[in-house]
């Protein structure tokens, strides 16, 4: 355009010149020479004047077909520009994840670019707190949303308030005019902050008002019902029940008896009534948050208090089933293993059934032997089937008791242990008058831990059974039955008596005494010569080991008797005997 009228400046300029040049050639053929030089003066003024302007239209029209140049070239090149950040933009938005708008579980949109020196997850926030405050203000009303446009920016607002600004930058991420985007942006964030208010407002607080009310009121109604209804009914179907069910006796225990089954009726009552109300109060609870936006999470929450224990303990049994099932055969296998070894017991103990080499009294003991032996097996193959049992904190607690009690039980082991060597070692058997240590006594019990004796003034006297291991015992009673027991005493006389005759008068007491044998016969041993006297030994077997005491206790009824009617004096404890005018040392009456 520039160059079109260059062009017709230099025609109309030569044009020009043209008419000029022919004009004054005409005027110098015509007027004189002098006039002639004159003109042709003026005519070369003109002249270089015409030139002059023509240099001068020419250089104008070099700059201006310059600075056309230059406009074109940077029209060029700002598109170039305009299109290589446009690609560059779509690339960085396929890598830039960009800041969403989230509310209310909705995306509204998503903001790239920062605005000075916020970042699109500030903006975001910012944003989303504002839309948050305008949507859920207590009016029946909501203001309308419009765009404020300025130099920099448009705004979405409401009222004075800006919800969202819109830049440049924005615009270009989005491929879209500044003002176009952010009008875009209100319709979407005008959708949303009306869907709050019809949430949040005021209107629907009314609503949820009135409806917790009627909730309330119909909670107190059932309240009142289901404890009027317990009340009236309580105590005659207690009775009707009481009537039709029968006493629990298990082996002569009345484990339930009739007030016991009152009182258990009752307790059910006043649980499924408390059951009751606590299940009105949580589903009502349930209804009251539910109305409430805010408070619409914890409606869960108090469901899930009810439903998630119930559906995993039922998700949990079902799971459980197969594993129960097998448990359920080993416990039974086992259990009918245990009655057969228990018969097996039951027949050796009662003698209908022998084994060489094995004693009947071995039968119980082995029985619980081996009933431990079979419950270990068994817990060993029901263990991995419990629930749990392969966690870390079941292995860790299950370690932790088995230290305790390997701990806190080594006596408890040691006794036990020294039960099962005495019943297999056969010291002795209860019934059985045996002496340990200074203990003297008929063994009555005969445990795995302990034993107890009772001595002849009838105390009970309670030994562990690792002390009676670590101790001499002695067993009267197998000694009275397969060999007898020798009965013994010792007794001093003076020099002044025959040998022979005192061991003729104690072998004639001990024949006299009751509980010693006659066969074989009684005998005398004679066991010191001391500086004052004899001491004589007489030892006689009786059979009677439990009346042992009895034994002795007449042995020297008869002594004392044979001696003083012999008229031999017994010089022990020493007696200092003066011979002159002093009687003989012998009771008057014998």
């Amino acid at each position: 355009m520039m160059s079109t009228c260059f062009t017709r400046i230099v025609m109309i300029s030569m044009m020009l010149m043209s008419a000029v040049t022919g004009f004054c050639q005409e005027e110098q053929a015509m007027a004189a020479p002098s006039v002639i030089d004159s003109l042709q003066a003026v005519n070369d003024s003109i002249v270089q004047s015409l030139r002059n302007q023509v240099q001068e239209l020419k250089l104008k029209g070099i700059m201006m077909q310059e600075q056309l140049e230059r406009t074109g070239k940077s029209a060029k090149e700002d598109s170039l520009r305009q299109v290589a950040r446009k690609a560059r933009v779509d690339s960085l938005r396929n890598v830039t994840p960009g800041a969403p708008l989230v509310v209310d579980g909705d995306t509204l949109l998503v903001i790239y670019a920062r605005k000075g020196g916020m970042l699109p997850e500030a903006r975001v926030s910012a944003a989303k707190s504002k839309i948050y405050e305008v949507g859920k203000r207590l009016t029946m009303f909501v203001d309308s949303l419009y765009v404020f446009d300025s130099e920099v920016s448009s705004d979405v607002m409401v009222g004075e308030d800006v919800l969202l600004s819109v830049t440049d930058l924005d615009a270009l991420w989005m491929g879209m005019e500044r003002v176009e985007l952010a009008e875009t942006y209100r319709e979407v964030i005008s959708k949303k902050v009306d869907q709050l208010h019809e949430t949040y407002g005021l209107q629907q607080k009314l609503q949820s008002l009135g409806w917790v009310a009627l909730i309330i009121a119909v909670q107190v109604l059932l309240i009142w019902f289901i404890v009027w209804l317990f009340h009236r009914w309580k105590f005659s179907v207690t009775r009707k029940l009481l009537g039709r069910i029968k006493s629990v006796v298990i082996k002569n225990y009345p484990l339930l008896d009739t007030h016991r089954l009152g009182v258990a009726i009752i307790f059910i009552f006043n649980l499924v009534r408390l059951l009751l109300i606590l299940l009105v109060v949580l589903v009502g609870l349930g209804f009251m948050f539910s109305f409430f936006p805010e408070t619409k999470t914890v409606t869960y929450t108090v469901v899930g208090f009810i439903w998630n224990p119930l559906s995993d303990i039922l998700k949990s049994v079902v799971e459980y089933l197969p594993n129960l099932f097998k448990i359920i055969v080993i416990i039974i296998c086992f259990h009918y293993l245990l009655k057969l070894v228990r018969y097996f017991a039951n027949e050796v103990a009662s003698g209908r059934l022998k084994i060489n080499g094995f004693y009947a009294d071995w039968a119980m003991p082995t029985h619980t032997l081996l009933r431990v032996l079979l419950y270990s097996f068994m817990l060993v193959m029901i263990w991995p089937l419990l629930p749990n049992s392969d966690s870390e904190i079941f292995q860790g607690v299950s370690v932790f008791i088995g230290v305790v009690v390997s701990l806190g039980s080594t006596s408890v082991v040691g006794n036990v242990m020294s039960g099962l060597v005495m019943t297999y070692m056969r010291p002795f058997r209860i019934g059985d008058f045996i002496r340990f240590g200074d203990t003297e006594g008929e063994v009555i019990e005969k445990s795995m831990l302990v034993t107890r004796i009772r001595t002849r003034k009838n105390d009970i006297v309670t030994i562990p059974n690792s002390n009676m291991m670590s101790s001499q015992t002695s067993n009267y009673t197998f000694s009275a039955q397969r060999y007898g027991i020798i009965v013994h005493t010792k007794i001093t006389i003076g020099y002044d008596e025959p040998w022979k005759k005192i061991e003729s008068l104690l072998v004639q007491a001990a024949e006299n005494t009751d509980g010693i044998k006659r066969h074989p016969k009684p005998f005398v041993r004679i066991t010191a010569l001391d500086d004052f006297y004899v001491e004589y030994e007489i030892n006689g077997i009786t059979d009677r080991a439990k009346t042992l005491s009895t034994v002795y206790s007449a042995l020297h009824q008869q002594i004392l008797d044979t001696m003083h009617g012999a008229g031999v004096e017994i010089m022990s404890p020493h007696i200092e005997a003066r011979r002159d005018n002093l009687p003989v040392q012998i009771p008057k009456e014998v």
